[in-house]
């Protein structure tokens, strides 16, 4: 796409329009005629070559595509209204959206804490969080499908991080599990075990997923897997549930405790530490709106 031929008008359309996809909404608020938005819509299509927004129902949703560029475009308008009033951006004031992938544990176990970290740094944000599959299937953060994310530590490469906090994974069992009757439970034992396995991101399994399988295999425990599922909770649930083990973080067995009763087996293999980090692109390092979101991220973990 050439820069020069595209009119920077557009761009406050899709933006508008990303915000509330609607029409009639878009031209009052941006204070010209529906037809007016509708050409613009029909430029924009052409220029991104997507539909960018789709009939459904009586209304209109946008496209993946169209999803991609929220974030960045939401940061390029805000940067060129700072430029044009000579003002610095104020985190107090700002109502970007911003975007935090998490994966279902963190959902389940952080999000509260994030919600209330982030609602004091940025009151006036609004918080979208997706799913890691969610993430990737938009392009990671490389293309700009989220601001930040926790990731696992390893293979990183290029992007930005900040250590955050160490996972501790565990085996756990159903309370009243036949092999919890064992005093000593041995990796033969538990190789016998048929087990719930985890694939997080696009059905695949993750950085987390491979450093968890290699200190069971040190522990010369190999898994008989049963069923593969996509999140963590549906593991617990299922593991709750059946004679099936699962190797899961130790927070969300604290987290459902009520609900899906489990057991570690304690000692049979050696905790399976795993290092966290807060993860975003470098293109955001300097963005003071970024910045503080990220510092509400770790206010969160820190408390």
């Amino acid at each position: 796409m050439n820069l020069t031929s595209l009119d920077l008008n557009l761009l406050v359309v899709l933006h508008t329009m990303l915000e509330d996809p609607s029409v009639a909404r878009t031209a009052a608020r941006l204070h010209v005629t529906p037809p007016a938005i509708s050409n613009a819509l029909a430029r924009l299509r052409a220029q991104f070559d997507d539909p960018l927004f789709v009939r459904k129902g009586r209304g209109l949703v946008p496209t993946p595509r169209a999803l991609e560029l929220a974030p960045a475009l939401a940061r390029a308008i805000e940067e060129i209204e700072t430029v044009v009033r000579g003002e610095a951006v104020d985190p107090t004031t700002t109502r970007r959206r911003l975007t935090l992938a998490l994966d279902d544990l963190n959902q389940v176990v952080a999000l509260p804490a994030l919600v209330t970290a982030v609602s004091r740094h940025l009151p006036r944000a609004r918080l979208d969080v997706i799913s890691i599959d969610t993430l990737m299937a938009r392009g990671g953060l490389e293309a700009g499908a989220a601001d930040v994310t926790i990731a696992p530590s390893e293979g990183l490469g290029d992007l930005c991080s900040r250590a955050l906090y160490v996972e501790e994974g565990v085996l756990a069992v159903r309370r009243g599990h036949p092999i919890l009757k064992r005093k000593r439970v041995s990796p033969e034992a538990l190789s016998k075990l048929r087990h719930v396995d985890l694939h997080l991101v696009l059905g695949e399994a993750g950085v987390g997923h491979e450093l968890a399988e290699a200190e069971l295999e040190r522990s010369s425990v190999q898994r008989d897997v049963a069923v593969t599922v996509p999140s963590f909770v549906a593991a617990a649930m299922i593991a709750a549930k059946t004679d099936l083990a699962a190797a899961m973080p130790r927070r969300l067995l604290e987290a459902l405790r009520q609900t899906a009763p489990l057991v570690v087996i304690e000692h049979a293999v050696p905790p399976m530490m795993m290092p966290m980090s807060l993860v975003w692109h470098r293109r955001t390092d300097t963005d003071p709106i970024c910045n503080a979101l990220r510092a509400a991220i770790v206010e969160a973990y820190d408390a």
